[in-house]
């Protein structure tokens, strides 16, 4: 196993014994579903009504404003992009009606009212696309729309996004934008270099496009340059110490046994409660170490603390992209189980495109093939970059998610309100600002801890 002594965010800690937390008070989710087959029976439900009620007028427009990046910057600036520039996978976000949103809103409080008759009954995503998204009429206008400039469409279940592909020339052709080159702290990126606009018919069913750059979100772990080795004492419970090294003092590092001491989780496992019959699902957008070197190392090292785990590419495999990439895949999943050491572990892995954070194409996975009990994602970016189609897209996103009953969890990380600036800097060059992910009310954002066990590593 590779040993790499790292600073690994205390949101981490806490984190992955959430994910536990969450499989522990009732039924798998997937076992509900099959018990709760029927529809919701809320009288206030309502039907999706068509929000596209002119005829479509090119020559008629309608801006999306805020809907360019923070950083698409004039200082910045090389030029515009070759117009065979691949765009692929771009999200269009989609609006539901306030009359919906209302209903929504009360379905997922009477799922989660147990004196309610829809009390934990989950949507599928087609039911959810029917019942609380764009009407029939409408995705159609769209699809078409977004087709006569040339673009691959696929539609989706939830209806909450419309996932399309083309080039440059198109979205400047459709969108009314062309698309930039930026140097931004030496990293070459391509974005927008203006607000989107699209025909107003469209406008009272379209919030605009997710993201139409790739500038992404940043893992929320922060992992030393220092190589180090490490000591293993075998036994019913493992003693990991990293020896004195890298002028660094012993240290010793907890194991799956350790949390379960500290977090008192042994009179749950003893109960019977492990995961079992749990999905626990992955956000990523770098594949793992060596053909999963370092999870089998993991699971052998620490045995009994690893079920069922596999890896889902959802298109072309990134390959491991090294770094706090690979290590929020490994430390994702490997931990998730060691806490649900019975719970089947899927990694997800989207690659990024010139136009779309892999881990939005993963998060929109999971949720549109209703693949797990319980979502994670360690990554993150702070609200003030976010265009605002991809702040209403990140919330209706988290919110068909829990129309569906995943229990959505996402790390906060070390940064505070200053997520916008480079931990490393000096002084802060960015306002404050929330956690994009964290700040919905559909998800549960987790923060951290830190342990001093205080030389009396026995208790562990």
């Amino acid at each position: 196993m590779r040993a790499t002594p790292s600073s690994f965010p205390h949101t981490a800690v806490l984190f992955v014994v959430s994910i536990a937390f969450t499989l522990f008070p009732g039924v798998p989710r997937s076992q509900a579903q099959s018990a709760n087959t029927a529809q919701p029976t809320t009288p206030r439900t309502v039907s999706a009504r068509s929000l596209i009620t002119e005829a479509l007028d090119e020559g008629h427009l309608t801006v999306l404003r805020g809907n360019t990046h923070r950083l698409a910057r004039p200082e910045f600036d090389l030029g515009t992009a070759p117009a065979s520039l691949p765009m692929e996978r771009m999200l269009l976000v989609l609006k539901r009606s306030p009359e919906q949103e209302t209903a929504l809103r009360r379905l997922l409080d009477d799922q989660q009212d147990k004196a309610s008759p829809n009390y934990h009954k989950w949507l599928t995503p087609t039911k959810f696309g029917k019942q609380f998204g764009p009407s029939d009429a409408d995705v159609q206008t769209i699809t078409s729309w977004l087709e006569s400039h040339g673009f691959q469409v696929s539609p989706t279940k939830g209806r909450t996004l419309i996932e399309f592909s083309g080039s440059a020339s198109q979205v400047q052709e459709a969108f009314h934008t062309p698309i930039h080159k930026y140097v931004v702290r030496g990293e070459q990126h391509w974005a927008n270099a203006s607000d989107p606009q699209i025909p107003a018919a469209l406008a009272p069913a379209t919030a605009g496009v997710f993201t139409l750059h790739d500038f992404v979100k940043q893992p929320q772990i922060h992992v030393s340059n220092d190589r180090g080795t490490l000591e293993i004492v075998p036994g019913k419970k493992p003693l990991v110490t990293f020896p004195p090294q890298n002028g660094q003092p012993t240290l010793n590092a907890l194991g799956p046994h350790d949390y379960a001491t500290i977090y008192n989780i042994n009179p749950t496992y003893n109960a019977g409660i492990n995961g079992y019959g749990i999905t626990i699902g992955i956000v990523g957008r770098s594949n793992l170490f060596n053909d999963r070197q370092d999870v089998a190392d993991f699971c052998s090292v620490f045995p009994g603390s690893c079920g069922g785990f596999g890896v889902i590419l959802n298109g072309p495999d990134p390959g491991d992209l090294g770094g706090g990439e690979e290590a929020e895949a490994t430390l994702d999943t490997t931990w998730a189980g060691a806490v649900a050491p019975n719970a089947t572990v899927d990694l997800v892995v989207s690659a990024t495109t010139n136009t779309t954070d892999g881990i939005d194409l993963s998060e929109l996975y999971i949720i549109e093939n209703n693949l797990a009990d319980v979502m994670t994602e360690s990554f993150g970016g702070c609200e003030y970059f976010a265009t605002d189609a991809q702040v209403k897209g990140t919330s209706a996103l988290a919110e068909q998610a829990a129309a569906q009953g995943i229990t959505y969890l996402v790390s906060t990380g070390d940064d505070g309100a200053a997520g916008c600036d480079d931990p490393g800097s000096p002084t802060a060059a960015f306002p404050l600002s929330v956690h994009l992910l964290a700040s919905t009310p559909f998800n549960v954002a987790v923060g951290g801890t830190m342990f001093n066990e205080g030389g009396k590593e026995s208790k562990y």
